[in-house]
């Protein structure tokens, strides 16, 4: 049962081959059985799934059962979820107990879906590598010395050791598609504002978005049609219809104009990179689109960019986090002001640290205007780019990452050198456009993965391009030689 995709154990439960709990029960046991190796599991939730797993078995028997009804999945610890541990991978919350469900909790519970846990992930989402958990680094499925990526290395793994069928994610830079990417699996960030920020804590309030890991384009279809919608609690999110992801899925690729950015296939592109990439632009020709080149001339200033306005958001958002409300509080403080920086200083890991102090250089007095606002400015320039590009093109297509996955402890001591692990996917959340990452082929037995970029809230175009694709290519089968 742990081969099975989202829409396999859709049709399964409906056929009666086996129950929730039945299906449920063996995806907990796998988990206690194999987790040790992949670390991407912060607390497993083993009687409350088993419970929603009978009470959707229950649904199921009066025929009030619906498509998500008894489907196993697990949550990225970055979403509020009523009665259990929510840690942002962080000591600074290592004993929050959320009150309230976060908007896509309370869309999935309502859905019928079964929550297996909460999993791994950088910490407050800061990292490409989850190797800055205070739960400890997170493994790669493919390769155990490799790292998953980050920030949402846990739901990466967890979806690539089939522990799960998918998980939620969230993308701040990059973060849902680059351990898509070095997992081999399908990752999704859809436009700002597609999905409710409400409950999901924050780091980078203006760029942050959920999103998901699964195994196809065709799970991930069904999956944004729980997460997405208009949510009043959050004033960022967009009062616009949803469509039905599923129902263009097998629609036609012919005419489809792809993008070809030349920013993006750089001369430190490897080879081997370049031609996996370059393979899966022929396998669409041959469906039917038509490739051009085009120019995002300001890609190369994304990074620096990016780099002031997300620690100038994190600052601000993790100021809240002082040791007085909630959260990790300093043994015996003096006084107020000890309080509050021995809290700080003893609950916030190295990076954390690291980025609010760029961002609360940048947002200070005498550098706000040569930084912050410098940086928005920019990040201007960036989206219009992108917006005179769709003038031309449907899709823009490119690399997910300039390499496949690393190992660990090989750019811990070098941060320029992780930020850099960014550099395709950054743009993206700058401009506040959808993107997902598909595997395309492999380098060195490892997954490479393809970007696609669409228009705002264009998520069904991609998901089309994205399962036609996997219809026509088994890159999104694969699995790690320990699990095939």
């Amino acid at each position: 049962m742990y081969n099975k995709t989202i829409a396999d154990i859709a049709r399964d439960l409906n056929a009666g081959e086996y129950s929730s709990v039945e299906l449920t029960q063996s995806l907990l046991d796998r988990v206690e059985q194999l987790d040790s190796t992949y670390n991407s599991f912060i607390t497993v939730t083993k009687e409350q799934a088993l419970a929603q797993a009978k009470a959707a078995d229950e649904r199921r028997a009066a025929g009030n059962a619906e498509l998500w009804t008894g489907i196993p999945i697990a949550h990225k610890d970055i979403f509020c979820t009523n009665g259990v541990l929510t840690s942002c991978g962080s000591k600074m919350l290592s004993n929050f107990v959320a009150p309230y469900d976060a908007t896509v909790i309370d869309k999935f519970n309502q859905a019928g879906a079964v929550s297996l846990g909460k999993l791994n992930m950088d910490e407050f989402a800061m990292g490409s590598s989850n190797e800055s958990s205070f739960y400890g680094a997170v493994a790669n499925p493919w390769n155990t010395d490799c790292v998953p990526g980050g920030s949402s290395g846990g739901s990466a793994a967890a979806v690539a050791a089939r522990l799960v069928p998918g998980a939620t994610a969230t993308d701040t830079g990059g973060s849902i598609r680059q351990p898509a990417a070095f997992c081999g699996l399908t990752g999704l960030k859809p436009t700002y504002g597609r999905i409710s920020r409400w409950g999901m804590v924050a780091f980078a309030s203006s760029l942050d978005q959920a999103g998901s890991m699964t195994r196809s384009a065709e799970d991930a279809a069904l999956m944004l049609q729980v997460m997405a919608g208009f949510d009043a609690k959050d004033s960022t999110c967009v009062d616009q219809p949803v469509p039905d992801y599923s129902a263009t899925l097998e629609q036609d690729l012919t005419g489809l104009t792809i993008g070809l950015p030349k920013e993006y296939f750089r001369d430190d592109l490897s080879a081997d990179m370049q031609q996996q990439v370059r393979n899966a632009i022929a396998e669409y020709e041959k469906l039917g689109a038509k490739v051009k080149e085009i120019s995002l001339p300001n890609t190369h200033l994304a990074i620096p960019a990016y780099y002031i306005v997300a620690p100038a958001e994190c600052s601000a958002n993790l100021s809240r986090m002082d040791g007085v409300r909630f959260g990790y509080r300093c043994d015996d403080p003096q006084d107020i002001n000890d309080l509050y920086k021995r809290s700080r200083g003893e609950g916030f890991g190295n990076e954390v640290k690291r980025r609010i102090m760029v961002g609360a250089y940048a947002l200070s007095a005498g550098f706000y205007d040569a930084y912050y606002k410098k940086a928005q400015q920019v990040r201007r320039l960036i989206k219009n780019d992108f917006v005179e590009a769709f003038k031309e093109v449907d899709i823009i297509m490119s690399p997910t990452t300039p390499s496949p996955a690393f190992k660990r402890g090989e750019k811990t001591s070098d941060p320029v050198a992780m930020y850099l692990e960014d550099i395709f996917t950054i743009a993206l959340n700058l401009a506040g456009l959808p993107g997902m990452s598909i595997p395309c082929g492999q380098v060195n037995n490892l997954p490479v993965g393809l970007q696609l970029i669409g228009n705002y809230f264009d998520e069904a175009r991609l998901l089309n391009a994205a399962h036609k694709f996997q219809q026509a290519t088994d890159w999104h089968q694969q699995a790690p030689a320990d699990i095939a």
